[in-house]
């Protein structure tokens, strides 16, 4: 018998083998999340499954004194976030520099902070360029800040209009609200609960479980 009339058959085989194993790689690829713009880490969700992103986190926010938005479905997708009402000129303003610990320390397990300036406590800068000094380069703030914007009443931007409805509107700047990946779960810390508190922590790393 001649050897050589197997090899057709074999040629078609592997030819299959190899779109089914490519056909493969493109799923697994398109399940890594995307690559962090701020820390430049590929993470990856447990069971290769990216959670649904609420669609109150889905809209366009302007950045602090930028050109830029961000949408924070498309930037933080299956990622819990620790959104935070902030102020240049409060008590609670040093709280800054314990946030930025607490993104750095968590950010490679999953979690991201989120700062929104506001002047709804009139304590705000008069100025972004002022507003982005204080965070940026007074207490070296690294995470994403949206421009100021209303975060409580019926004028409150679309993300704090739920987080309100949720878990309430904050009464100061600096409330915190830890919400889940899927964002079912949105928990309120007020003011006086410091970034680096056991309360918070705890709440954080039993989210991250």
């Amino acid at each position: 018998m001649d050897p050589n009339h197997r090899v057709p058959a074999q040629a078609g085989w592997c030819a299959q083998q190899a779109e089914a194993q490519a056909g493969a790689d493109a799923i697994n690829r398109r399940r890594v999340l995307r690559v962090s713009a701020g820390l430049g880490l590929a993470l990856t969700l447990p069971g290769w499954a990216a959670a649904a992103c609420p669609a109150f986190l889905d809209h366009d926010l302007q950045k602090l004194h930028s050109s830029d938005k961000v949408n924070l479905c498309k930037a933080f997708s299956g990622r819990p976030l620790l959104i935070v009402n902030t102020a240049s000129h409060c008590g609670f303003t040093p709280q800054f520099k314990g946030l930025e610990a607490l993104h750095r320390r968590f950010a490679t397990r999953g979690l991201t902070v989120v700062g929104f300036a506001s002047d709804d406590f009139n304590q705000e800068a008069n100025t972004e360029a002022k507003a982005a000094e204080v965070c940026f380069v007074n207490f070296g703030v690294t995470f994403t800040m949206v421009a100021p914007s209303h975060v409580k009443g019926a004028q409150a931007n679309p993300v704090f209009r739920e987080l309100n409805a949720r878990a309430g509107a904050p009464q100061w700047n600096f409330n915190k609200y830890l919400v889940s990946a899927d964002g079912a779960s949105v928990q309120r810390f007020g003011s006086s609960v410091a970034p680096e508190s056991g309360q918070l922590q705890v709440a954080i790393e039993t989210l991250l479980k």
